[in-house]
């Protein structure tokens, strides 16, 4: 089982095309420093993505990060177990013919919730999702699978609030609803 601090390629792909695509100008060092990995591995997946995956990416000194030239989104890629692996995906993609019984998927954007939060301790809790710090107490996270969040958030010691969006807020209601009828005495 993979340890939090590390992460699959397909996820840090995902982080830093979205980042890329939204104009955030994300570097290899951010990358490195977001998802816990060496400088070295996070080049190598700027060049992954650049040279694999065709990405029209260049650097731009002005902003020290990465930028598209032109529009790009990821491609589509052909998977049956969810593999994380970037050189399986390379694999699928290059296959002329598709058949039927596979399933295909688009490399998952992750989620974004605005949490609002004032304990520090349980702040560090939250810093392999914490993207970015906005007034008020209030973190910006992200993450791709949305029980595995809404666990993380359940454990906290201390209050919290879930600002945006409405659905995953719904969702915490209801997961605690659930845990408090089947917990009754």
């Amino acid at each position: 089982m993979k340890s939090s601090s590390q992460s699959s390629a397909n996820t840090r792909i995902q982080w830093l095309h979205k980042k890329t695509a939204n104009l955030y100008y994300p570097n290899a060092m951010r990358l490195a420093e977001r998802f816990n990995i060496s400088h070295r591995q996070a080049q190598r997946d700027v060049d992954y993505l650049k040279k694999k995956l065709g990405a029209p990416l260049e650097y731009s000194l002005e902003h020290k990060g990465y930028y598209y030239t032109e529009q790009y989104s990821l491609p589509l890629v052909m998977s049956s177990d969810n593999d994380d692996s970037l050189s399986e995906l390379a694999d699928s993609m290059s296959g002329a013919s598709l058949q039927a019984e596979n399933t295909f998927v688009q490399m998952q954007i992750p989620y974004t919730a605005t949490i609002e939060i004032a304990d520090k301790l349980s702040v560090l809790s939250l810093k392999n999702f914490i993207i970015s710090r906005e007034p008020r107490n209030k973190y910006i996270c992200e993450f791709h699978n949305v029980e595995q969040f809404l666990s993380v958030l359940i454990t906290l010691r201390s209050d919290f609030k879930i600002v945006e969006p409405m659905w995953i807020r719904e969702k915490l209601v209801k997961l605690a609803e659930k845990i408090i009828k089947n917990n009754k005495f």
